[in-house]
């Protein structure tokens, strides 16, 4: 175990991170930079190629998506940055206060247009760096443009070049233990109709069942990390494929989740003692316990081995008995009314026939 250091000396937890970055991209990242410095010191000769270096440390990002969104952002940044300097300093000389006026016009103009805050921190910056160099001449603005772009492009060249990533098995992973979880929930609610429950039980199978939102949104974050991974992504052909699957997947869970809280929530309110003795109870009960086995059947790789061995519907959906209802104890009709509703559109969303 690393020893912790003294906590007066103690990094403080805000500037740093859960997890590092893979090493990968801090390779791709050096590999990018040092091309860059080379290939733009050959063809600009005479000035150190700091913003070739500088667009390439920046562009190379987790995805080829946002390594081209940076590209961008960091050339539309420089080439506004230098002609800010190139005119004021044209217009007003290379005095020491001249850079402070175009950090100031800089910031006013990338918030007049709009400009996205990589592009606006961009500008200010690359004036007063084109500005400090004392030079303002157009061959000196140019050569910076030009320097910046061909940092941009390499960085681009070398995150696709070399291993791009594909952030796909987190999303997969995510929606299937979503779907597992939700097969959980349904399974609890099939357990707490049959048997008596204290307040406390009742609270608690709601609380679990609420832990689905988080689930969903960790999912659905994961889904968005996933599809930036893949766009512009030369290595996307077979993981598109998967991750359009597991979309289709996260689609028909979503509302099912819905469901589920409206099943459990409902429960909650409305329970009563003699609520096991309702001769419906124990037929909806199983239609539950139906929907989740079914429901562990899609949350499950399709080329996993079936994980309920000796049983005849292990690689078969069951949720196809049908339910009589008895009539009910007046007490328990609203109940047994939007227990029968709910599970009606949890099996019509698993087996894909729901259409409102």
């Amino acid at each position: 175990m690393a020893p912790r250091l003294p906590a007066s000396i103690r990094i403080p937890a805000n500037i740093r991170t859960a997890s590092r970055v893979p090493f990968l991209q801090v390779a791709k990242t050096a590999v990018a930079m040092i091309l860059s410095w080379v290939i733009a010191s050959l063809l600009l000769p005479g000035e150190l190629p700091v913003f070739a270096t500088i667009a390439a440390l920046l562009v190379v990002q987790p995805s080829v998506n946002q390594s081209v969104g940076k590209a961008i952002e960091r050339s539309i940044g420089v080439i506004v940055g230098v002609l800010i300097a190139y005119g004021i300093g044209l217009a007003f000389g290379t005095n020491s206060w001249i850079v402070l006026v175009a950090v100031v016009v800089s910031i006013i103009l990338a918030w007049a247009l709009k400009l996205t805050p990589g592009t606006a921190n961009q500008v200010p910056i690359t004036a007063m760096l084109v500005l400090a160099v004392g030079a303002s001449n157009p061959e000196y603005a140019l050569a910076r443009i030009v320097e910046t772009i061909i940092g941009a492009v390499i960085g681009v060249i070398i995150n696709i070049a070399i291993v791009p990533p594909v952030q796909w098995e987190p999303a997969h992973r995510a929606i299937l233990g979503l779907g597992s979880e939700l097969a959980a929930t349904l399974d609890r609610l099939a357990t707490a109709l049959t048997t008596p429950q204290t307040p406390s039980q009742l609270n608690a199978l709601l609380i679990e069942a609420r832990l689905l939102r988080p689930m969903e949104k960790k999912a659905d974050a994961a889904v968005a990390q996933a599809e930036d991974s893949l766009t512009l992504n030369p290595r996307q052909g077979k993981h598109r494929v998967a991750l359009d699957h597991d979309l289709e997947l996260f689609a028909r869970f979503r509302p099912i989740i819905t469901r589920a809280l409206g099943m459990t929530r409902a429960f909650r309110d409305h329970y009563d003692d003699t609520l096991a003795g309702e001769p419906t109870i124990q037929a909806i009960a199983e239609e539950l316990r139906r929907s989740a086995h079914d429901l562990r059947l899609l949350a499950r790789d399709p080329d996993a081995p079936v994980v309920e061995p000796g049983t005849e519907t292990a690689g078969l959906p069951v949720l196809t008995a049908p339910l009589v209802i008895a009539t009910p104890d007046p007490r328990h009709w609203v109940l047994l009314g939007s227990l029968m509703e709910d599970l009606r559109r949890v099996h019509d969303e698993i087996t894909g026939e729901e259409t409102a």
